[in-house]
């Protein structure tokens, strides 16, 4: 079986609209009116002005966006946004206008600005097509009923629109797409021999070189941590899959993309109790993302080699399982003694980063939904970040900002290595007890990583799902990561 994602409905988008001075719309058109939260006023300037403005005098002013039919009843959302400019609050406003009104089964949205700040104007108009795409698409669904058939076809712009470009908006949509819809798959249509074929059908497609380091050329590299992962595995198909961008006419070190694919996690012998395996087919959300990243910039044509590396397993219990107190060298030579066979992930990654470090890319960038401690720390609104590199700090905390991915920092102190000290190994896999496990994965990472290259682990744990949506995208699988990656690898690129 060869995965086949779903193609994206056609959204036609124009820009080259004035605000019109009546209200002239056919009555199918909703209607979205950008308001500056500082100058409410403004609403006067819309055609029927007047008549809106009376109309939400029956609204809290704290209601925001508000829904209400115009005067020739056409439905109508106004977004009263932000004087502060911030991409993820203007990406929530987007989610909260777009998902009535497609619900409605609204067919064309005409967004109308009122203001007079372009860049503000530009952020928002982003917004709203980025979100438009995402409630646009179809997750992936085994069941004779059919999906509820999607109706929205256009949006139109009218105001200063003129110069939005929705480029990168698209390609990021349709990365993320990927990375969702993968991650909405049951274990048993997505494993990771069947991982495997997708994205080598894919690579084909997209003009990607492909290579897969299967168990047996493991065996030989010497990737024990990987191994023993897998060994359990009924089905011999985990392995390491490198995929190659590489823009015509570039001779240059590659940048690199990593992810964790854990298609299934059981916890191994370190089984997981009650209601904590479900939902662990999207343990290789990690590999999505990476994997949607890599399409995204092939959208872009983006003028800089890219390597991809997905860690592809699943984690199964058996007599074959690894257990506590064993010791496994990895790929390079680095003994690690197991704690725990439910810290899976950093095993796959360790041997995974290795093999990536020889290639010797400029810098590295890899996804994991890595550990529940992260998720502690800081909730499920914002990913956590990792980097051998201190000046990366504050533009790791710029570039999720800019993209409304936010990703923030943790400390990486050398420190933290000695309660990874093992009397049996080079390491332990973890800490046998005590808090702070995001930041010893990320330690015990670093392992695997050479330190010339620079590195930025981020651990989507916390913004994997979030229920209800987060900014734009309206689903609780959230493909979390491929816009800032886009933004992130564009600002190493060009430093």
């Amino acid at each position: 079986m060869v995965l086949d994602l779903p193609k994206l409905p056609e959204l036609k988008i124009d820009t080259d609209h004035r605000v019109p001075a009546a209200w002239d719309f056919d009555t199918s058109v909703s209607l979205v009116l950008l308001v500056p939260e500082s100058d409410r006023k403004a609403l006067l300037r819309a055609p029927w002005g007047d008549f809106l403005t009376l109309r939400l005098t029956d609204f809290p002013t704290s209601t925001n966006p508000v829904f209400l039919s115009g005067p020739r009843g056409h439905r109508t959302a106004i977004l009263f946004v932000p004087d502060t400019k911030t991409t993820f609050s203007y990406a929530t406003l987007a989610r909260k206008a777009l998902g009535p009104l497609m619900k409605e089964r609204a067919i064309t949205v005409n967004v109308i600005s009122l203001f007079a700040d372009v860049e503000k104007v530009s952020t928002m108009a982003d917004a709203l097509v980025a979100s438009g795409m995402a409630h646009l698409f179809q997750l992936p669904r085994m069941t004779g009923k059919a999906a509820d058939p999607v109706a929205l076809r256009a949006m139109n712009f009218y105001g200063n629109f003129d110069d939005a470009d929705f480029s990168t908006t698209r390609a990021t949509a349709e990365g993320n797409n990927l990375a969702r819809w993968l991650t909405q798959l049951p274990g048993n249509y997505l494993t990771p021999g069947l991982y495997q074929q997708y994205a080598e059908t894919l690579a084909t497609r997209e003009g990607w070189a492909s290579r897969f380091y299967g168990i047996d050329e493991l065996k030989e590299l010497g990737a024990g941590a990987f191994l023993s992962v897998v060994q359990a595995s009924p089905t011999p198909d985990a392995g390491i899959l490198h995929l190659q961008y590489r823009p015509p006419g570039v001779d240059a070190p590659p940048l690199a993309l990593a992810g964790k694919g854990v298609c299934f996690d059981t916890g191994g012998s370190d089984l997981k109790v009650s209601g904590h395996m479900r939902g662990m087919n999207g343990d290789m959300q990690g590999s999505a993302v990476a994997l949607g990243t890599l399409l995204a910039l092939t959208r872009l044509k983006f003028p800089h080699p890219v390597d991809c590396w997905l860690a592809l397993a699943e984690n199964h219990i058996g007599p074959k399982a690894a257990k506590s107190n064993d010791v496994v060298t990895a790929m390079n030579g680095t003994t690690i003694e197991i704690v725990n066979t439910d810290a899976e992930g950093r095993m796959v990654l360790a041997d995974t980063l290795a093999l990536a470090s020889r290639s010797k890319p400029r810098a590295m960038l890899d996804y994991a939904t890595l550990t529940g401690s992260c998720v502690s720390a800081l909730g499920q609104r914002i990913a956590g970040g990792f980097t051998n590199r201190r000046t990366w700090l504050e533009p790791i905390i710029e570039a999720g900002e800019r993209c409304g991915e936010r990703v923030w920092p943790f400390p990486f102190e050398r420190d933290y290595d000695e309660d990874l000290e093992s009397d049996l190994a080079d390491t332990l896999q973890c800490r046998v007890e005590g808090a702070g496990d995001h930041i010893y994965a990320a330690r015990f990472l670093s392992k695997f990583v050479d330190d010339n290259i620079g590195w930025l682990h981020v651990d989507i744990a916390p913004t994997g799902t979030h229920k209800g949506g987060l900014g734009v995208i309206p689903t609780e699988v959230q493909g979390f990561g491929v816009r800032f990656g886009v933004e992130w690898l564009q600002r190493i690129a060009e430093s």
